[in-house]
């Protein structure tokens, strides 16, 4: 970046280096600013690679295993069964949807919690987001106030749900003992 020298001026040239060093300078100055949320990306990324697949799938699994069938078995015939499944059916592709979603956003993720630039696809990520919110209020404000009813009915039918459920859990904390 060598700039012709004003003999007429010379004291000039030494004024125009301090006004690119202080713009330099300036900019560098902002770089404590970036550091945080940076180190923020990365944090981020790395306990969402780590709880997504440990957390959500087995989540998912499980209430494909467990409780799915156990409310479609408790359900009444008619209406009420045809209800569950409709239920069922669509929280399942919801789930297949949302895992492919993250299937997808996985490869850009890595590279960001090492710190790399990455090219994740943020309307992908913004999308993973909205669909497993609506996914979560659908379930919490529709199925499982049902499932409640349709198992309550039956104290059996909630002990063995809880029942199942602490066996599963209780092999998954076994086998890292």
């Amino acid at each position: 970046m060598n700039t012709p020298v004003d003999t007429t001026a010379p004291l000039n040239n030494f004024s125009d280096c301090h006004a690119g060093i202080l713009k330099r300078l300036s900019a560098l100055d902002e770089l404590p600013a970036l550091l945080a949320p940076a180190a923020r990306a990365r944090q981020i990324a790395e306990e969402s690679l780590e709880f997504f697949r440990e957390a959500i799938f087995e989540h998912h699994l499980e209430e494909e295993r467990e409780l799915f069938p156990a409310v479609i078995a408790s359900a009444k015939p008619g209406e009420e069964m045809e209800r569950v499944k409709g239920m069922v059916k669509r929280l399942t592709e919801e789930h297949r949807m949302v895992e492919a979603l993250w299937k997808r956003l996985e490869k850009g993720l890595k590279p960001v919690a090492k710190g790399h630039s990455t090219d994740l696809d943020v309307s992908e990520l913004q999308r993973l987001v909205t669909e497993y919110t609506g996914h979560a209020a659908y379930e919490e404000a529709e199925f499982l106030p049902l499932a409640e009813v349709i198992l309550g009915r039956n104290s059996n039918h909630m002990a063995a749900l809880g029942l199942s459920l602490h066996m599963r859990h209780a092999k998954a904390v076994n086998a890292y003992v």
